[in-house]
């Protein structure tokens, strides 16, 4: 039991709210990136391979290009030169540094937690529970003062 539980992915909150880990975020946020990147690289490996000038002519320096553009390295030992290539490695370097600067901004808010939305939503989701508790036992005293009310006109009119 104490593995199945280590191995969610997410807790739902007493709202029903899920709350997903930061390391399945991180995880799939790196998966997905890769994923690109493997689909990228056979795209930009086929607009390189028929260029005589092309300095691409491998899977993996295709792949090791787009990986240095989307991390914003970019060594240069591999580069496009084709107007396709070229497209596809600023579209990596657009999803990359998106993608890196996501995981930077989950890395930061995980343990520097400057705004933690999701503390805050819990607290108004908790604050509004409260205001309609508060709402519907007054609804339940007003309904008793109407119908006392109602009552003593009742009475009074016979």
């Amino acid at each position: 039991m104490m593995i199945t539980h280590r191995l969610k992915h997410y807790t739902i909150d007493e709202f029903g709210i899920k709350n997903y880990k930061s390391r399945y975020i991180l995880i799939l946020t790196i998966f997905t990136l890769y994923l690109i990147m493997a689909g990228a690289a056979q795209l930009l490996l086929h607009f390189e391979l028929p260029a005589p000038t092309a300095n691409i002519k491998t899977y993996n320096d295709a792949f090791w290009a787009l990986q240095m553009s989307s991390s914003t390295i970019g060594f240069g030992d591999y580069y496009p030169v084709t107007t396709s290539g070229r497209v596809v490695v600023m579209c990596m370097f657009y999803i990359g540094v998106g993608l890196m600067s996501f995981i930077g901004a989950q890395f930061i808010n995980r343990f520097f937690g400057f705004s933690n939305t999701n503390v805050k939503n819990r607290e108004l989701r908790r604050q509004n529970k409260e205001i309609l508790d508060h709402n519907k036992q007054l609804e339940i005293k007003i309904d008793l003062l109407v119908s006392k009310i109602e009552e003593v006109i009742h009475k009074s009119a016979k």
